[in-house]
């Protein structure tokens, strides 16, 4: 039944005029709650969806992806977006942008607009929690960015390799006691997989693991820190350069000096502020640039969901 009926008969059906209901589909202001989930439900009743012609009468591109991130503030999501944007672009794609706050009722209440606005294909930043069922509609023109799931395409980052990595450049430099400040382990890829990296290593060159994990904002770096510090410490690495961020501006108002900071994440802002940390390269741009080209594949009958793994040098 889906585009059988017109903006005109949703119109009908609601009880509204045609202006509202182009004005719910465009997700423009000046329509009350109440009404927009009228006209919501009447469309999502008979499956209503917008075509491709209607959209192009409209002004809008014929091809429409969007880009749903967890944070609009993210410094390696940002930096991931900026190479999706011109991939998109020079395919002739109109990128929209979301935010989901690491939750999965947004994802679902996102997933389930974009559908009805019949947009081409999803790249959706990932994280923990999130239903495969949710998912499942979009398993053919979505993309997860920094995790995976079965059967869907993904672009992830080396977790494990990155603090192996850094680990590995430590101990050459004749660092012997590395503490670690990361991330909980209700977040897989950041925080479960580059602890237990973390602490693989250390079992494998038998040294004391001494770790943290309080979470992913410079502030609990800066708070936290003192907790992984020991008489003995010579370095330290953070799982995120958020987290080095805030440990750097500890150290420095304590004035603790001949500490080794190494972190993942590479960002514009770390290697600025503080060149002298070691940092590896997650490759946050390369996965913008490989989610972009993935998706369009898809989209285009060219490609069937794949895994892609960017791997993490040395910056």
């Amino acid at each position: 039944m889906q585009n059988r009926l017109t903006i005109k008969d949703i119109a009908r059906l609601s009880g509204v005029g045609k202006s509202t209901v182009s004005r719910v589909l465009n997700n423009e202001s000046g329509v009350s709650e109440r009404t927009r989930e009228r006209v919501a439900a009447v469309m999502n009743q008979h499956g209503f969806a917008p075509s491709r012609s209607a959209r192009a009468m409209r002004g809008q591109s014929d091809k429409v992806v969007a880009i749903i991130v967890t944070r609009l503030d993210s410094l390696s999501e940002n930096l991931a977006v900026q190479t999706m944007l011109p991939t998109f672009y020079e395919q002739g794609y109109d990128p929209i942008m979301m935010e989901s706050q690491f939750s999965p009722q947004l994802v679902a209440e996102h997933l389930g607009m974009l559908q009805r606005r019949n947009i081409d294909g999803v790249v959706l930043f990932g994280f923990t929690g999130i239903e495969e069922e949710t998912l499942a509609p979009w398993r053919s023109s979505l993309v997860l960015l920094a995790r995976d799931a079965a059967g869907f395409a993904s672009v992830c980052y080396d977790e494990e390799g990155a603090i192996v990595t850094l680990m590995q450049r430590l101990f050459e430099r004749g660092h012997r006691h590395i503490s670690y400040l990361g991330v909980p382990h209700s977040d897989v890829t950041s925080g479960q997989r580059r602890h237990d990296a973390y602490l693989a290593f250390c079992r494998q060159h038998q040294l004391s693991a001494v770790a943290a994990l309080p979470g992913l904002s410079m502030k609990q770096g800066y708070e936290q820190v003192a907790s992984v510090l020991t008489s003995q410490t010579t370095a330290l690495l953070c799982a995120t350069d958020t987290l080095a961020l805030g440990a750097s501006k500890y150290l420095q108002e304590q004035r603790i000096e001949g500490l080794q900071l190494a972190s993942v994440g590479n960002t514009p802002l770390m290697k600025f502020l503080h060149p002298e940390i070691i940092s590896v390269d997650p490759g946050y741009a390369e996965s913008g640039r490989q989610a972009a080209m993935q998706l369009i594949a898809q989209i285009n009958g060219r490609s069937d969901p794949r895994q892609i793994v960017i791997p993490a040098p040395l910056s």
